[in-house]
């Protein structure tokens, strides 16, 4: 099997991954998984569709990842993984798509708007 990438983005992170065949290492950014995310909770998300599809240990995992929180940058590459697995068999694309990782979040943050203290807060009114 060649190498076989993919992208996934969510609010300004960006997931760029590269999967092969392999033990199961998943590398961010030159460093172990565990290492680049210290939460468990965070390692649970990124390692959602290879769970649901039994490959964890079928596959090695690059990853670049770019901008963003840590909050965004796991579900970014939660999703490029689950982008990644539907290129290698497309026959897992209904498992993954009904656990909704295949739906890219568009919900990002509101830009500020001119006269006001945040996107949508007012100053405070003042009668007097």
């Amino acid at each position: 099997m060649e190498v076989v990438n993919a992208l996934g983005r969510r609010k300004s992170a960006v997931a760029r991954v590269y999967v092969t065949e392999g033990t199961g290492k998943i590398t961010i950014n030159k460093k172990d998984v565990t290492e680049y995310f210290p939460s468990a909770i965070l390692q649970y998300v990124v390692k959602q569709p290879l769970a649901l599809l039994d490959v964890a240990e079928k596959y090695d995992i690059k990853a670049n990842l770019d901008g963003g929180g840590f909050t965004g940058q796991s579900q970014a590459l939660r999703l490029a993984i689950a982008r990644a697995l539907v290129k290698i068999n497309e026959d897992d694309k209904k498992a993954l798509k009904s656990q909704g990782f295949l739906t890219r979040d568009s919900r990002a943050v509101e830009r500020k708007k001119p006269g006001r203290p945040k996107a949508r807060r007012r100053f405070q009114f003042s009668k007097r």
